[in-house]
């Protein structure tokens, strides 16, 4: 979504700040601006996390060059702190912005709107992007006819995010339809309900992996993280009440340092814990760390974002209007780069580094050729 798109979203008159008053008479102002970079950042890792999967020990990606090396643990262990906090934090942005779309547009022309700008991606994704990412796999399938390749190894890629987005926003709409609209009232969030949402993410995410533990994958729908879904649906919900409450502009600065000082303490204490214990033990420390880090992480980086990058440059504007494209085919660029390095002979840590750096400049110049294409700017 656009800056100013951003603006309309969170029911600005002007400027994208929303003209409400917080506590002690202070002006909250929504550092939309400061959203759109965190979502620059967020696009960024999961092209980054993709590359370690590459690389990695964990072969959960269209092409994988299985690390021969230790440095492939460390990617292992990037692909682990990513998982931990990213999708949840692009699912806590999603829900700041569908209260404000739903009151633009209506229940149909939201419902319409979302309907256009994520299932035609996934559409294009799963018949067009997919066929070509995976033709390396297919060719090990010699004889096999393609349909019932592409039918066997059925996976949405990344769009899995899109697809449960789209479940989230329906069920918005048909809440919407149901209840109405939260009212709205400027508040500041407490200590203590952080805490308490923490603790009872943590308790949820453990309950919710005895039924679906760690490594679970749904198929057909592809499902990478099904374990993740408690952070997924709060975050989500959380977003549409920080829309309505003006949590993202009233959180206080210190809630930056204090949430950085969370994560890392947890990373600290708990983390190395639950690599050493086993059972419900280490799930129980696991799924606290993972909701403690996720919960310090972002409000932190929502803080520090707000207070340190609510500007946008031409390059950053630049780079904001590429960003959902950029996810949508960010795996077409990673697998030709996997393949065109596919003769390097290095440690797993260094062609992840070089990979990384030829993708990046390639997905943002990609996403820019595609959104040039007549009426792609409608959809993406």
């Amino acid at each position: 979504m656009k800056a100013e798109q951003a603006g309309q979203a969170v029911q600005t008159g002007r400027g994208g700040q929303v003209g409400q008053t917080g506590e002690g008479g202070r002006k909250a102002a929504t550092r939309l601006l400061a959203i759109d970079n965190l979502r620059i950042v967020l696009t960024v890792l999961v092209v980054i996390h993709h590359v370690a999967l590459t690389y990695g020990d964990i072969p959960l990606w269209f092409y994988v060059e299985p690390a021969k090396d230790p440095s492939g643990r460390l990617l292992d262990l990037l692909v682990m702190v990513d998982q931990a906090f990213f999708m949840g934090f692009f699912f806590l942005i999603s829900g700041f912005f569908t209260p404000g779309s739903h009151d633009r547009k209506g229940g149909r022309g939201f419902v319409r709107d979302r309907l256009v700008r994520l299932g035609v991606p996934l559409l294009v994704f799963l018949l067009l992007l997919r066929p070509l990412v995976t033709l390396g796999v297919y060719a090990d399938y010699a004889g096999m006819p393609y349909w019932k390749f592409y039918i066997g190894s059925w996976d949405p890629g990344p769009m899995w995010f899109v697809e449960v987005l789209i479940v989230f926003v329906l069920a918005y709409a048909l809440w919407r339809r149901l209840k109405g609209p939260l009212e709205t009232r400027v508040s500041v969030p407490r200590a203590r309900w952080i805490v308490l949402f923490t603790l009872g993410l943590s308790a949820a995410t453990f309950l919710w992996r005895f039924p679906v533990p760690v490594g679970t994958y749904v198929p057909v729908l592809g499902l990478p993280s099904p374990f993740f879904l408690p952070q997924y649906v709060a975050m989500f919900a959380a977003g549409l009440v920080a829309f309505r409450r003006g949590w993202f502009e009233t959180l206080p600065r210190r809630a930056a340092l204090l949430g950085f000082l969370a994560a890392a303490l947890v990373s600290a204490t708990l983390l190395p814990l639950s690599f050493v214990t086993d059972g419900p033990v280490a799930q129980a420390l696991t799924a606290t760390w993972e909701s403690t880090f996720a919960v310090g992480l972002i409000v932190a980086l929502v803080v520090w974002f707000r207070e340190r990058f609510d500007h946008q440059g031409p390059r950053g504007r630049f780079l904001s209007e590429q960003a959902y494209t950029v996810y949508v085919i960010h795996p077409l660029v990673l697998v030709a780069v996997g393949y065109a390095l596919r003769g390097l002979n290095a440690a797993a840590i260094v062609k992840f580094a070089v990979a990384t750096v030829i993708a990046l400049p390639l997905c943002w110049g990609l996403a820019y050729l595609v959104r040039s294409l007549p009426g792609a700017k409608r959809v993406l």
